[in-house]
């Protein structure tokens, strides 16, 4: 259980799951709403570029409470595409035919694809905190005593895996549940289910890229 689908075909020996074509067409998907909301932007704002405003507000207000409005500003980029990446992931699980029909599953509902995602989060805690202290970097795995190295060092990979194993689990639970009920009764409970999974997948992201911003404070906090 959670491990990806079968190959559906190999390019250059890689094998290329339902997981992976999945992403293939979020990022699609996403980098064209993107061009369209972005694409002769208008100061009397139109619907869709109406939404793409709001989004921004709310993320850079969400992020702006846990960083501050600085380092949210600084760090927007890759937050806001990590949020907006893994919560399409998620409800993709939810659409008819999700799992069922060939090269289409929800990418959250792979351990291997949660696991990216923490490696993500992982090397850009890193590179931003190396980035904005340079040598001095190292120091704050000897706070607030030296003894406690190997620990500080040992927690900076359980952040990223306990990041992975969270999303992985709650979205693959879930998809589990509901197909169980749906097995037991087709008509009610899986359609309940599924309205409580619209909440839960906002949650997971929301989650997944509020952490993520914490341990990206920690890393880019003064050291003293």
């Amino acid at each position: 259980m959670g491990e990806a689908s079968p190959a559906l075909f190999n390019i250059f020996g890689l094998n290329v799951t339902a997981e992976v074509t999945t992403q293939w067409g979020i990022i699609v998907l996403v980098a064209l709403l993107s061009l369209l909301v972005t694409h002769n932007l208008k100061e009397k704002p139109g619907k869709l570029q109406n939404a793409g405003e709001y989004l921004i507000d709310y993320l850079l207000g969400f992020l702006g409470d846990i960083l501050g409005e600085v380092k949210a500003r600084k760090y927007f980029s890759f937050l806001a595409t990590l949020f907006i990446f893994i919560i399409t992931c998620n409800y993709s699980g939810l659409l008819p035919g999700s799992g069922t029909i060939t090269g289409f599953k929800a990418p959250t509902s792979s351990l291997s694809v949660t696991l990216g995602f923490g490696v993500c989060s992982f090397v850009a805690i890193q590179y931003y905190g190396i980035k904005q202290h340079r040598g001095k970097y190292a120091l704050r795995f000897f706070k607030p005593v030296a003894i406690v190295f190997p620990l500080m060092i040992l927690d900076e990979f359980i952040k990223p895996a306990s990041l992975a194993l969270r999303l992985y689990g709650n979205i693959f639970g879930e998809e589990s549940v509901t197909e169980q009920l749906y097995n037991i009764a087709p008509v009610g409970p899986p359609i309940l289910m599924m309205a409580l999974s619209c909440l839960f997948c906002a949650i997971q992201a929301i989650v997944f890229t509020m952490l993520t911003a914490i341990y990206l404070d920690e890393s880019t906090e003064e050291i003293e």
